[in-house]
């Protein structure tokens, strides 16, 4: 059975669950670098245990913490004798030291990105990140934007493979678009008492957009309600929601996946006003719920996934009447057609498959 060793940060669900699925057909040993406790913007709930199949490592000595933690432990476990050696991201203190110290050695091994947007710049900061995005003797990525990423910063093209990025199990894609009566009797089910509804799911953070969507809520109709879900809105948003006049639009905290699948489909169109997100898995479990969804151009998921007209539209950040012009669009649409086709292009994109990519990796080496 093939040996593979991963270095990420943390155990987010989506990872535990792919390193599960990929552990039955592979030998993995998965490394974190993070603590759980020292993750503040994350609630203990969205955590998942998983099924046991890997082999979970906590880095010892860990130096500072979150994104700034540095585990010297990690050098013990950089050996040749694994299949294949994938590090997730190239910004983390221990992922760099873990990628100078192979390339110094000659073992070789992949970098694994899970999207990534272009900034631009020439200066230090742009030759830092083409060094470190050029240290690998390979890239793993989600699709073409991310892929674009790479080549920018110095990735040889030739090899990049690309592997479909999910959360989410094909299980877990609903067969058919909900109905209106069905999605009725689910929002009658959680108690929401409008006739249509607008969902969105994030951390109640400033990336996420969310007061740009308070702000393009006051051209939406009164009988559409507007859900976030995910965090606890603090008094910004509260406040502005107040200064706006905003009865349909509703702050609820996070929800276990249960409860936020119920969401899903009681949902009409899902909508995610990014500033900045290199992926957005919210726009894969939307999709699989057969929904539209309205997002920024500065969402990868939505750009590797949303064409606009037929599953949803692409909008500029820091758009409010565009946002809300779209929203409304979606909303006197076919609906149900736009669902579908979200539908159909998210079959390609399962923990399965992703898992399968992964084991082609591995198997072109023999």
């Amino acid at each position: 059975m093939k040996r593979i060793l991963f270095l990420t940060n943390y155990a987010s669900p989506y990872r535990v669950r792919f390193f599960d699925e990929l552990g039955k057909s592979a030998q993995v040993t998965v490394l974190y670098s993070d603590r759980r406790g020292t993750l503040s913007h994350r609630d203990e709930k969205w955590f998942e245990e998983g099924d046991g199949g890997f082999r979970s490592v906590q880095l010892s000595g860990a130096i500072g913490k979150g994104r700034r933690t540095l585990c010297f432990s990690v050098l013990r476990w950089l050996k040749r004798d694994y299949d294949a050696i994938i590090v997730a991201g190239y910004s983390s203190p221990t992922a760099i030291l873990a990628m100078l110290w192979m390339r110094l050695l000659g073992i070789p091994f992949y970098m694994e990105i899970d999207g990534g947007l272009i900034r631009e710049s020439t200066g230090a900061r742009y030759q830092i990140k083409r060094f470190l995005v050029r240290l690998p003797s390979g890239w793993l990525t989600t699709g073409k934007y991310p892929t674009h990423f790479l080549t920018h910063y110095g990735a040889d093209p030739e090899r990049i493979i690309e592997y479909p990025f999910s959360s989410l199990f094909s299980g877990d894609i609903l067969p058919e678009v909900p109905t209106r009566a069905q999605k009725q009797a689910m929002r009658e089910k959680l108690g929401i008492p409008e006739k249509r509804m607008i969902l969105a799911v994030g951390q109640f953070i400033y990336r996420k957009g969310f007061d740009v969507l308070l702000h393009g809520a006051k051209a939406l109709p009164s009988d559409v309600g507007i859900y976030i879900v995910g965090g606890e809105a603090d008094e910004r948003y509260t406040k502005l929601r107040e200064e706006l006049g905003l009865e349909n639009v509703h702050f609820w905290g996070f929800r276990p996946r249960q409860e936020l699948a119920e969401l899903y489909q009681a949902a009409d169109v899902f909508c995610l006003p990014t500033r900045e997100d290199i992926w957005g898995l919210v726009i894969n479990e939307a999709m699989a719920f057969g929904l539209p969804v309205v997002t920024t151009e500065q969402c990868v998921a939505g750009l590797e996934l949303v064409e606009n007209g037929v599953n949803g539209y692409l909008v500029p950040i820091e758009d409010p009447d565009a946002l809300s012009e779209s929203l409304n669009r979606v909303l006197s649409a076919d609906m149900e057609a736009m669902g579908r086709a979200s539908l159909q292009k998210i079959q390609g994109y399962t923990i399965e498959k992703m898992a399968q990519a992964h084991l082609d990796l591995v198997k072109e080496k023999e």
